[in-house]
């Protein structure tokens, strides 16, 4: 999982070259914790995905700037543009199939 923050998200998230996800969460969340280890599986299992997360607490601007509301929020961008988002913490099942056609071989 690569930590990106509003200084480095620009650099890290929205130009590259391969699709990612960005895992926006913060450190007091249950449900953040939860899920981590998923998308932790996930980035380990696979290389067509990145895989980041984003501390909310920490980087207000980027958060806002995305209308995340409520934590955990995935988002996978592709090509610096927002492309699926996914709200609350879910099994690994159904990140799988919200991220299929990026995540297939």
């Amino acid at each position: 999982m690569i930590e990106v923050t509003d200084t480095t998200f620009e650099e890290v998230v929205l130009r590259a070259e391969k699709p990612i996800v960005v895992d926006f969460w913060a450190p007091w969340c249950g449900p953040c914790r939860a899920v981590a280890p998923i998308f932790e599986q996930l980035a380990a299992e696979q290389d067509r995905v990145l895989f980041a997360s984003l501390d909310i607490d920490q980087n207000i601007a980027t958060a806002s700037r995305y209308g995340v509301l409520s934590i955990p929020t995935a988002i996978l961008f592709e090509s610096g543009q927002p492309q699926v988002t996914v709200v609350g913490a879910r099994p690994r099942s159904y990140y799988e199939r919200a991220w299929a056609r990026w995540l297939a071989p």
